[in-house]
């Protein structure tokens, strides 16, 4: 038998386990390598400057929003507060990217010269943050176990009522009485008093966040007027099991007359198929239009009485404001892009932002001031209206941003926030349909355009105090501008810039050096056409 010292055997054995932790350890940085691909929420890799290295494919969004693509520098402001987090040691960044807010967690990985980014969207969180103390009803936020975490304002009457206290437990047989009015199927609701009030109570469990939300609804009046519908000032009525009229009280005139409703005879559909297809799955609240008013109907099963009270109260008034919210909402992004209209709302005083690529078109008519001496100012009118109707169409379809039209000139800019990569593309794109429309168009009063376009950096803000307008300014605009000043009609006259950046997409014709004015001499390019037919769609 051939025996090797016991020296050399611990030395193998020793050599042997090294060899499996060295693979142990290959195999776990492969596993850390391939897990930000498998994660659901976003995973960044940056270098000692800020330099994107890596992104996982759940960073699609992210990464658009931003404007951002591996090998670009992180933008600053979200690159330093980063940077404040690494330098503290602990901690994590919070910022608004896009319509989204996240939380950003860097991990120094010592010795690699890289830092992973983790990222968790919390816009849900944040929103559900704020909205309590806005609601002028009771919302109070519980735990999962029942323990009051927060109480809004409106929520005083029901906590000093019932003794409830912030990290207190809600009154046993309360939180149960909730949680079984939410189970499935569940008819009954939960009604507490409060002072000299009445509330019913809806539990809310959202799970994700760890908490539920219990709102509350003053119920004092419908609780009072259901005994007294004669002297209730708003609609009562009261119907049969089988949908026949047994009562209206003199609140009730405007629906009665409006349905024609009769005493003892079948209520209309309308009103009716509502009422049963509500009462049957135990939510019927819904709303009724008349020729004059609006109102919320909430119908009450009283089946151990044989009918049903169908409460209306008239939310005309509620219905109006809501219209003209939603007309001063339009009337505002006529005005304004939706992303600037957003941060006036939010309260920021200046707005002005450098773009380093924006795509800007101008559009002007040819011989317009001789066309239009000659028409009534009503045809005018209809002439610029028909056209730039076009206009804002095919603005649309491309989603850029129209603007502003000055008499009969157009300003079209393509590159704003929400930003595409292809936006010059798109205005090519405009700009050729424009032509096609214009071609289409030919009448006793058909009207030629001379466009021009060019790209690169500019300024855009809000300027006004009270007829405010969101415009766009620098050298690029200038050029544009330029550009369709000494164009030709029926042509789109463009730069070296654009020519370059689109000629693998557009066909372009050289026009040669034209002298513009403030500018100099510029070698410029007619745009001809499309080299593959709908190179360019509209997402």
């Amino acid at each position: 038998m051939t025996g090797r010292p016991v020296a050399d055997q611990r030395h193998t054995a020793a050599a042997g386990d090294r060899d499996d932790e060295i693979e142990d350890l290959r195999r776990r940085l492969a596993e850390a390598e391939r897990l930000p691909d498998q994660n659901p929420h976003p995973v960044l890799r940056m270098d000692g400057d800020g330099v994107l290295l890596y992104a996982n494919p759940a960073s699609r969004e992210l990464l658009r929003d931003l404007g951002l693509e591996v090998g670009q520098r992180i933008p600053a402001e979200l690159y330093g507060p980063l940077r404040e987090v690494i330098a503290a040691g602990d901690g994590m960044a919070e910022a608004q990217v896009g319509r989204h807010t996240f939380c950003f967690k860097p991990v120094a990985a010592p010795g690699s010269g890289f830092v992973n980014i983790y990222a968790l969207d919390i816009s849900a969180a944040r929103a559900v943050e704020r909205f309590p103390d806005r609601n002028p009803n009771p919302v109070l936020r519980v735990s999962l176990t029942g323990t009051l975490l927060y109480a809004n304002a409106a929520s005083a009457p029901i906590v000093e009522a019932l003794g409830l206290a912030t990290d207190q437990p809600l009154p046993e047989q309360l939180w149960a009485d909730l949680v079984a009015a939410e189970a499935p199927g569940a008819v009954d609701r939960v009604q507490v008093q409060g002072a000299d009030r009445w509330y019913e109570l809806a539990c809310v469990v959202i799970p994700e966040m760890g908490f539920a939300n219990i709102y509350g609804n003053d119920v004092t009046a419908l609780q009072a007027l259901r005994r007294f519908p004669l002297q209730n000032p708003n609609p009562v009525i009261r119907v049969s099991r089988d949908g026949r009229l047994l009562f209206a009280n003199p609140a009730s005139a405007d629906i009665v007359s409006s349905l024609g409703l009769v005493d003892g005879e079948a209520v209309p559909a309308p009103l009716m198929d509502p009422i049963r297809d509500g009462i049957d799955t135990g939510q019927c609240c819904f709303d009724l239009e008349t020729e004059q008013r609006v109102y919320r109907i909430t119908a009450v099963a009283e089946f151990e009485f044989g009918f049903v009270n169908v409460y209306g109260t008239d939310i005309t008034a509620a219905r109006q404001v809501e219209v003209a919210h939603a007309e001063n909402e339009k009337l505002l992004l006529n005005v304004l892009p939706a992303p600037i209209a957003r941060r006036l709302r939010a309260g920021e005083k200046v707005i002005a932002d450098r773009h380093e690529d924006l795509s800007l078109l101008f559009a002007d008519i040819v011989g317009f001031t001789q066309l239009s001496a000659g028409l009534p100012p009503e045809r005018v009118i209809d002439l610029l209206d028909d056209l730039f109707r076009h206009l804002d169409d095919l603005v649309d379809e491309y989603e850029l941003e129209k603007i502003k039209t000055i008499g009969d000139a157009y300003m079209v800019v393509g590159g704003l926030p929400p930003r595409t990569d292809d936006h010059l593309a798109r205005v090519a794109a405009m700009a050729l349909d424009l032509n096609d429309i214009l071609e289409r168009r030919a009448d006793e009063h058909a009207m030629r355009m001379r466009i021009g376009l060019h790209a690169g950096p500019a300024v855009a803000g809000v300027i006004g105090a009270r007829k405010f307008i969101y415009d766009v300014w620098g050298a690029t605009v200038n050029t544009a501008s330029r550009l369709e000043s000494y164009g030709l009609p029926d042509r789109i006259q463009v730069t070296d810039v654009v020519k370059e950046r689109l000629a693998d997409r557009f066909v372009f014709e050289p026009r040669g050096t034209v002298d513009l004015k403030g500018m100099g001499p510029t070698h410029t390019w007619f745009l001809r056409g499309r080299k593959v037919v709908a190179s360019v769609v509209p997402r």
